[in-house]
């Protein structure tokens, strides 16, 4: 049962970042800042590094437990996510951005992976 929700779980949270990263990665600032206004207070580069970070982390929740190489770091990416989020919503609220139900959704969902993943991946 916990497999199943692990799976679940942190099959969405790497869609989510898969996308969001992905846009960050390819998009130009004027095409981010729609969607995402905070990319103005931050180097394009930051923008994309964050990009990257998302994507990688993306592939290390669902690669290393579905082919059994270091599942760890499904582990590692759920705790990285968790510490991006907080450091998102840091930026957010500095910004006067009050709109953080989306980073208080991403935190539980990390975090909820993270404890699928202390709990599922030990025991393969």
């Amino acid at each position: 049962m916990l497999k199943v929700a692990y799976w679940i779980v942190a099959g969405l949270l790497a869609l989510f970042y898969l996308y969001g990263g992905g846009i960050k990665v390819i998009q130009t600032r004027e095409q981010l800042r729609p969607m995402m206004r905070w990319v103005d207070h931050m180097p394009m580069r930051a923008v994309r590094a964050i990009g990257m970070i998302e994507v990688l982390g993306a592939i290390g929740l669902i690669l290393p437990p579905l082919i059994g190489i270091a599942p760890w770091l499904a582990l590692a990416a759920a705790i990285g996510f968790v510490l991006l989020q907080i450091g998102a919503t840091t930026v957010h609220l500095r910004l006067g951005d009050r709109q953080i139900i989306l980073n208080i959704a991403l935190i539980l969902a990390a975090a909820a992976t993270v404890w699928l993943a202390t709990t599922w991946l030990p025991s393969r």
